[in-house]
Order: C-alpha cells, then structure tokens, then sequence
C-alpha cells in the first residue's frame, strides 16, 4: 500500500499535467483501492454482525431484521446519492487545483445533508410502527421490526455526516482515515452490540442501539478529520465570508437526481423482491437476509475499487486529461473483475461455513448455502457493473447508467424471480439475480469501451 505521501505526490502528478507510467497508475489503483476496500468490508461487518449475533436468538429475531432491510437500504442509499452529488464537483474542482471551491461545495453539502437527514428521520419515525405489515411481515416479527426500524431512523443524522465526510475525504486522495474509522466503526459495534443484546438483554432492539452508538462515536473524529485538518478540504484554510451558490445545488442535483431516483425505484424493487421471498416463510426470509449479507462481504471489493475509480477518474476528467482518465477506468474496471471472480470462488467454497456463522437452524444454513453458490457465478460481472459505474458517475454521466440499471432491475429480476419462485423458492429468486446481474455487467461493459461517458457534458460552476 502506497504511503500518504506518494499516494498525494501521484495525486499532484494528475492535477500538474505530469506523464505517469503504467507501474505508477497501477500503484496508484491499489494504494487507493486498499484502504477503502478495507472500508467497504468493515461497514459490512457491521450488517454482518448484528446478523450474526440476532441470527443465534431464531429465525423470527432474524426475520424481524430481513423483512426491513430493502428499506434501510433505500434510506442509507438516498444519504448517498445526496454526498455523490457534492463529492464529484469536490472531485473536479480538486482536479482543476481550484481547493477554494472544493471547499465551498463541501460547506453546501453539510448544510443540504443534515436538513435531508432529518427530514429522513422524520418520515422514518413517522412510519416505523406500519412499515413490518406494508412489506408483508407478520404480527410474530412486526414488534421487533418496527423498534429496530426506529432506531435506525434516529441514527440517520449521524449516517449523512459519516457517508459525507468519508466521501470527501476520498475525493480529495485520502483513503486511510475513512478506513482506519471504518475498522473502528466495526469493533465498536461488536463491543456495544454484545452489551445491548446479551447483558441488557435488548434482543433485536439492541443490535440497533449498538450500531447507531457506533456510528455517533465514530462520525465525529470523521467530521472532524474532513473539516479541520484536512490539507485541501479543511474549513478554516477560508477567511473570506461564505456566500450562497445556488449552481452548487443544481449541481448536486443533477447528479444526484438520477442517482436518488435510481435508489429509489431500485429499493422499490427490493420491497418487491422481498415481497416475493415473503410468502415463503420466516426460513427463507432470514435465508434471503443472511445469503444477501454475506454476498455483500465478497462484493465489498469492488465498491472499494468503485471509490479509487472515482477519485482517479474524477481528479482526471477536471484536469481534462480525458486518455488518462480513460486508461484509469479501464484499469480499475479489470482489476475489480479479477478481484470479485475470486471471491466468487472463496463464496461458493465456504458458503455453508458463511451461513453456519449467522445462523443455527440448520435449513437457513442450507437454503442460504444453495442460494450463494448460484450467485457466485456471477460475480466478476457484478464487478464490471459496481466498478464501471463509478466511472460514469464520476465524470458526471449518470442518466444512462441508472437506466441500464433500472431496466435490468425492473425488466429482468423482478419478473424472472416471480416466476421462477413459484416453482423453486428462493433458490429460484436467487438464480433471477444472477442472470439480471450478468446482463447488466455485460452492458456496463459495452459503456464502458464505446467511451460515451467521457463525453458528459461540463458540470457548470459559475
């Protein structure tokens, strides 16, 4: 892993207009992708334990949590397309070596994030009590459901500030303080999830108090890293009175537009999906749950290298140093196929050994089992998806790429997982997902190498 020093040295070389070699744009990529592939995992963890440690109190504990988890998705999904669209033009302005603007897009972003946070919260505490029987739950889960539902909802305040801290910390290079808190975030939740669950006794209610006293601990040395001692993005390098520019806000908003929408109609598809797997019962309910936790361990990898393509590929679109920027992309796009593919290995070899980890019924374990294997497959085209459409977004290209997104979701699974589950279960939702997964990679692909997307048009900063 490249140190701190050269990784920003390199990072100077882009914005300079210097030549790099193939060894040092390689170094590059990985010093980049380690720490926040490290990142990625650890957030996980966090999912992974709490599913872990409620996984051991039944299959109804474990079901209360999986019938929620298509909308908490939608909610942290929604606190992340609102930070993408603020951390992009903080990309591009770091690009052009015009710091003074990245920093007045970051003073935008905190005060846009904490009023859609809260507003977020609101309407999260407004439909806790409803949400369980609306996503097909029962009376036997809705209790548990709901008090883990509230929780996260509060929790959403401090979600914005971590996601929008850490991703701006990224854009300007700095992967290894979002990682390091990242680590941190996962050990907390383990310490505080086993106070809350096993010696207060708190059940489900108490993996949610856990993860939120986690995030509160962690967000604030985050905050504090991204707004005061960061060497680019640190609020105190400006001594000039802050004004208003509305152009940032059209500016998130168009690329934040297509992205919310895309978090949107996609978690509308996952209640659906959930609303599929629902009718057959609590075990392929907490099967569902915990396969989709653990696959989302072995496809960590490549949101991580997601984050250095944005980073790369964005510093070098505002450079305007579009071979580069394309060299970047093609680079990052193979390396996060090769990484997934083998995961993708590790995830059909261990899978029963995964989901003995988060359960102790033993037909979760199977089901769960059979349900990865189909899906490891087609990982290395997750990747290609995942990976290339980092790229796009990073340059600003997001309406197409959400469309490929949306028509494979809508087009695809749904309709390919409603009639297959009728006759295979939640094995056949599970193989909808693998076929919907491939096709959308293979477009991603065909994107990516007709270049299109370095084409998007300049993001206006007047």
């Amino acid at each position: 892993m490249l140190s701190n020093r050269k990784s920003d040295a390199l990072l100077a070389n882009i914005r300079n207009g210097k030549p790099m070699a193939q060894r040092e744009k390689l170094n590059l990529i990985i010093g980049l992708s380690i720490p926040s592939i490290l990142a990625q995992i650890t957030s996980v963890m966090m999912f992974f334990i709490d599913a872990a440690m409620v996984g051991h109190l039944g299959a109804e504990a474990s079901a209360s949590i999986g019938i929620i988890e298509s909308t908490t998705w939608l909610m942290g999904s929604m606190l992340g397309a609102l930070s993408t669209g603020f951390s992009v033009q903080v990309a591009h302005f770091i690009g052009a070596n015009d710091f003074f603007k990245a920093r007045q897009v970051f003073r935008h972003a905190l005060i846009c994030g904490l009023i859609f946070s809260l507003l977020m919260m609101g309407i999260g505490i407004a439909i806790h009590t409803h949400l369980p029987y609306w996503l097909g739950g029962g009376s036997d889960i809705a209790g548990n459901s709901s008090a883990y539902f509230l929780i996260y909802s509060c929790a959403l305040p401090f979600v914005l500030l971590y996601f929008m801290s850490s991703s701006m910390l990224k854009s300007s290079g700095n992967m290894k303080i979002p990682s390091i808190l990242s680590v941190t975030m996962c050990l907390l939740d383990i310490v505080f999830n086993y106070i809350f669950i096993y010696v207060f006794k708190l059940g489900v209610s108490g993996a949610a108090l856990g993860t939120l006293l986690a995030y509160v601990v962690t967000v604030l040395p985050m905050v504090w890293q991204a707004t005061c001692k960061s060497k680019i993005l640190a609020l105190n390098l400006d001594h000039v009175k802050f004004l208003w520019n509305w152009n940032y806000i059209r500016n998130a908003a168009k690329i934040s537009g297509p992205i919310a929408l895309q978090a949107l109609l996609m978690s509308g598809a996952q209640v659906i999906s959930t609303m599929i797997v629902a009718p057959l019962g609590n075990i392929s309910i907490a099967a569902n749950s915990f396969a989709i936790t653990v696959e989302s361990l072995c496809y960590m990898p490549g949101y991580g290298i997601g984050d250095a393509a944005s980073t790369l590929v964005g510093q070098t679109f505002g450079a305007g140093r579009k071979d580069l920027c394309k060299n970047f992309a093609h680079m990052t796009v193979g390396l996060g196929m090769a990484v997934m593919a083998f995961m993708g290995v590790i995830m059909y070899i261990f899978a029963p050994e995964m989901m003995s980890i988060l359960s102790s019924v033993r037909a979760i374990q199977d089901l769960g089992a059979q349900c990865l294997r189909i899906e490891a497959f087609a990982e290395p085209f997750f990747a290609a998806s995942i990976v290339a459409y980092s790229v796009c977004v990073s340059t600003g290209d997001t309406f197409k790429p959400v469309l490929i997104n949306l028509c494979t979701m809508w087009g695809i699974r749904l309709t390919t997982a409603y009639i297959l589950a009728s006759q295979y279960g939640l094995k056949g939702v599970w193989f909808a997902m693998a076929i919907e997964l491939t096709t959308r990679g293979i477009l991603f692909l065909v994107r990516l190498f007709r270049g299109k997307w370095l084409n998007a048009p300049a993001i206006k900063h007047a």
